[in-house]
């Protein structure tokens, strides 16, 4: 293949120097049909495509490096091999031949596949309050001083690009609400369309093309916030391009290097401050003369108006044991005694676990994240302390019992009484009747006597309760006694001498 720089001493020499061929052949020692072809056409550069690569030994490999290759295709980029790693494949299979020629088709048929219509796609553009996307991502952050993985939930409003990122420990249905209560609170309002990919906790069944079977749950909370959802096609992540993209800058942005935090809610309010400053930070891709914070704020009169939290909890029917406890996310949490072998309602919300006896709230505990937890409440075993007081020194409930400072001095007053846990538990009994600051003050005012008997208490919190003395009355001027009378006993010696 000749260059463009000897062409162009043909063209001159033949054209303008008027050379015959015979000439410039023995002159730029090139071909007579060289020469022809260049001055018959008007092309300055040829270029030479192979019509068939000769393949001898890839021959019949073909078929088997083309399965390979599409497989691969269906995987992300960063875990498909390279063609290095194909070619000891296939000479693990037998193939004989060379590297460079698995690797001459792979990058042909690779470079063949990107050339094909459904790499192609069409820019999408929504009108203000119309839509929003929503992802999850998985990121590593430093809680407390150790490593753990979150999982963080992104939302993007489609118009003005508006991000949202919060995280938790998990991913599960509640966990989801709450993402969406939050997300729309931050917003000051909700958009029309919801964009999802198809995670369990929304979708149930993919039918053919868009056709979904959604979870009842997350139908009633897009009832409740008016939006109507929708899901991609299973593998096109590329319908809800914009999330799929903040999840790769937010991570660059907040998550790299690690973020060292105390708690989430600290993490949180962190990530909330930062989603702003980027949108005020950053241009908007299509109003490439406004930031996105500024597109945003013209979108949010088209949001629709925020219909409050929806209640998030995911119900789960368990059977509490006769030690008190039920199992909630791999934890057990301790619940009223009268609820003891009886089967209950457990509502999982983000922050906290509730658990009814039919209409009755038997418990509440704010929700834990480590497993293998046990969380008791030590008021729920009050009613087993009346007839067994002896608990009350080895329970388990009852150790470590964060008591208000008046009724943990009187419970270590009467640890040295032979009979102090039944005096303790009979003060403890009086909480359900008088309520724990009533009882409170009592123990403080017989710890001022010097006393900590449970008798005295108890009689404290009986005085207290007796109704007060009526006032006195005051007695008007005008029926007032002119002369008080004297008090005199003499008189009474008077009438008995005229006896």
């Amino acid at each position: 293949m000749i260059g463009v720089d000897l062409i162009g001493d043909i063209r001159r020499a033949y054209f303008e120097e008027h050379v015959p061929i015979k000439e410039i052949v023995r002159c730029l020692s090139v071909s007579r049909a060289t020469v022809r072809k260049v001055v018959r056409g008007q092309a300055t550069s040829f270029k030479y495509d192979r019509g068939v690569q000769p393949a001898p030994k890839l021959g019949v490999w073909l078929a088997v490096l083309s399965d390979i290759l599409a497989l691969e295709a269906k995987l992300p980029r960063r875990e498909r091999r390279s063609t290095q790693r194909l070619f000891e494949e296939l000479r693990g299979r037998g193939y004989d031949g060379a590297h460079d020629s698995v690797h001459r088709f792979a990058k042909a048929w690779r470079a063949e596949q990107a050339r094909l219509p459904n790499k192609a796609y069409v820019p999408l553009s929504f009108a203000p309050g119309a839509a929003y996307q929503f992802d999850w991502s998985h990121e590593t952050i430093t809680l407390q001083g150790l490593p753990v993985v979150v999982k963080a939930a992104h939302m993007k409003l489609s118009h003005s690009r508006m991000p949202f990122v919060r995280v938790y420990h998990r991913e599960t249905q509640e966990l989801v609400f709450d993402a969406h209560d939050k997300a729309f609170g931050f917003y000051g309002g909700v958009c029309r369309v919801g964009i999802y990919d198809n995670m369990k906790t929304a979708v149930e069944a993919i039918f053919i093309g868009k056709a979904r079977k959604y979870n009842q749950r997350f139908l009633q909370m897009c009832s409740h916030h008016l939006v109507e959802p929708r899901a991609c096609t299973p593998a096109s992540g590329w319908e809800k391009g914009q999330v799929e993209n903040q999840v790769g800058n937010m991570r660059d942005r907040l998550f790299l290097p690690k973020p060292r935090v105390k708690s989430l809610a600290e993490l949180n309010a962190w990530l909330e401050d930062q989603c702003i400053a980027h949108a005020k930070a950053t241009m908007h891709p299509e109003f490439k003369d406004r930031t996105i914070w500024s597109v945003f704020q013209e979108e949010r009169a088209s949001l629709m108006e925020l219909r409050g939290p929806f209640d998030g909890f995911v119900e789960k029917a368990v059977r509490a044991t006769t030690t008190c406890l039920i199992m909630a996310d791999h934890n057990r949490y301790s619940v009223d005694a009268r609820a003891a072998g009886q089967k209950v309602l457990v509502r999982s919300h983000a922050e906290r676990i509730v658990v009814l006896l039919g209409d009755e709230v038997v418990a509440e505990h704010p929700r834990h994240f480590r497993r293998d937890q046990v969380v008791y409440n030590a008021w729920h075993y009050l009613p087993i302390l009346l007839r067994k007081p002896g608990a009350l020194r080895n329970g388990a409930p009852f150790k470590d019992w964060e008591l208000p400072a008046g009724l943990a001095e009187v419970r270590r007053k009467l640890q040295s009484h032979a009979d102090g846990d039944r005096q303790f538990v009979k003060i403890l009994n009086a909480v359900l009747e008088h309520g724990l600051a009533a009882v409170e003050a009592a123990c403080a005012e017989a710890l001022e006597a010097g006393l900590a008997g449970s008798d005295v208490i108890l009689t404290v919190l009986a005085r207290r309760l007796q109704p007060a003395l009526p006032p006195s009355i005051t007695t008007p001027d005008a029926l007032r006694l002119k002369f008080e009378p004297a008090a005199d006993c003499a008189r009474y010696d008077s009438l008995r001498r005229a006896a």
